[in-house]
């Protein structure tokens, strides 16, 4: 069978069986051990705690789209107060089915190689250590579960991908017409792909990996692949996907889309302050307090296929950007998204950020960061603190929220709707110690809001 992605309870039974044959048998194994260390809860990497993550397109971020242009952005970024840069995928691009005039970054020709638009293996390692001298991080783009067609594999070895009844391999979606699908059931293709995962590790010291469509490879994949990145060095891993299981042995972080699409719909009337509600209720049933959750306004799938930020979110987009700095989890930022990104960036042919224009979103969220990593309320997963509701008498408008963790409080107000609105809290709340993140304002029990108005108190 294809890609079976097993429950922690699934995995567990497997394992019990094992060793109850062991103990029958010769005793304890070397497997045996690798296994129950691979069953063991991730707990994120200390350096993580208080950082956001910022998604970098090298192709359309300069004029040049290069490593080296990239890298003069490196104190701006700084300045903005976000450390963990994820950069798209770096490795040569198909041609063979190829979109468009310069492919997907997602079709990978080589896993050893770099793609030569973007520079060398030496400008890639200048790269790595100038993010590393500003006591940043960078992961890169990893995709396990496909490759061009052109990839070397599909010659030496077609058995390691997906075929169909006659034969011939496959797609691993109809629309994916540029890939070719990988079979996780061939441990050698298995063993190739972790060894490769392992040489940027080992050869070029990234920080770990955002892997695509990582609910669409089996989970036990990851489990083995976190446990041996982690033998090299502690590394950072993002999953590209929701489900609570990639929390439990391979991934530090996962997408919450569900929360996303809220923001998506609340800010064009089709959904309530109810909903947002339920959804961060149903956080709490499926993911532990430990499990980071990755909150965003954009990224670069929702902006070349789904909209820009203004497109999607309007009049709503600065208000739901302080949502998700401030509610449990880590913030991302895309490409161009500090500088009011206003078009859909093709996808698969060049098309440059414009970063001329005059916009507020990076006074906006560098004072959001900065808050997030000096104050251990905003801290991501167990780091930082839980998040309580504070009523108001306009509850169907106005959401607002605490965090506390130990003696730091941070205090979120927003009006989440189009209309002016008139407030107060439906209980007192002493504010003697608390001053507002934009105005320095103190607090006050009662307020009045514009649309899409927003407080921040510290």
């Amino acid at each position: 069978m294809k890609k079976i992605n097993l429950t922690k309870r699934a995995m567990s039974l497997i394992m019990l069986t094992i060793t109850l044959t062991y103990l029958t048998g010769c005793g304890p194994s070397t497997t045996n051990q690798e296994q129950s260390a691979e069953d063991k809860k991730v707990e994120p990497v200390e350096w993580s705690k208080n950082l956001s993550i910022y998604e970098v397109n090298i192709r359309q971020y300069t004029p040049e789209g290069t490593f080296n242009a990239f890298a003069e952005h490196l104190p701006r970024l700084k300045e903005l107060g976000t450390d963990i840069l994820w950069l798209m995928p770096i490795h040569p691009i198909g041609e063979k089915n190829r979109k468009g005039t310069l492919g997907s970054y997602y079709s990978v020709k080589d896993y050893y190689g770099i793609n030569p638009e973007f520079g060398t293996e030496e400008d890639f390692r200048s790269l790595v250590a100038k993010i590393h001298e500003m006591d940043m991080y960078i992961i890169i783009d990893w995709v396990a579960n496909h490759s061009a067609w052109d990839n070397e594999l599909i010659y030496t070895n077609p058995e390691w991908y997906t075929k169909n009844e006659a034969g011939e391999i496959v797609s691993p979606v109809d629309d994916w017409s540029d890939v070719a699908d990988f079979n996780f059931d061939v441990p050698e293709m298995r063993d190739y792909m972790i060894e490769a995962l392992k040489y940027w590790v080992k050869e070029f010291n990234i920080d770990g990996y955002r892997c695509d469509v990582a609910g669409m490879v089996p989970f036990d994949f990851w489990n083995k692949t976190r446990t041996e990145l982690d033998k090299i060095k502690p590394v950072f891993m993002l999953a590209e996907a929701w489900e609570p299981e990639l929390h439990e042995n391979g991934f530090d972080m996962t997408y919450a889309w569900g929360m996303h699409h809220i923001f998506n719909e609340i800010a064009q009337g089709k959904k309530t302050i109810q909903d947002l509600v339920e959804r961060l209720e149903k956080e709490k049933t499926d993911y532990d307090f430990a499990d980071y959750r990755m909150h965003f306004i954009s990224n670069h799938d929702e902006n070349s296929w789904n909209g820009t930020v203004e497109e999607r979110l309007g009049d709503a987009a600065e208000a739901f950007a302080v949502l998700s700095v401030t509610i449990p989890g880590m913030p991302l930022i895309y490409s161009g998204q500090e500088a009011c990104l206003d078009k859909r960036l093709e996808f698969f042919e060049k098309d440059e950020i414009d970063w001329s224009k005059e916009c507020h979103f990076d006074e906006l969220y560098s004072a959001l960061l900065k808050l997030k990593k000096e104050n251990p309320a905003l801290w991501n997963g167990n780091f930082g603190g839980t998040m309580e509701r504070i009523e108001t008498n306009a509850d169907g408008n106005i959401f607002a929220f605490s965090r506390v963790k130990d003696d730091h409080k941070v205090i979120t107000i927003l009006n989440l709707s189009a209309e002016e609105v008139e407030f107060e809290f439906a209980n007192q709340i002493d504010g003697s110690n608390l001053s507002e993140l934009f105005t320095d304002e103190e607090f006050a029990n009662s307020y009045s809001l514009a649309a899409w108005d927003y407080k921040v108190f510290k």
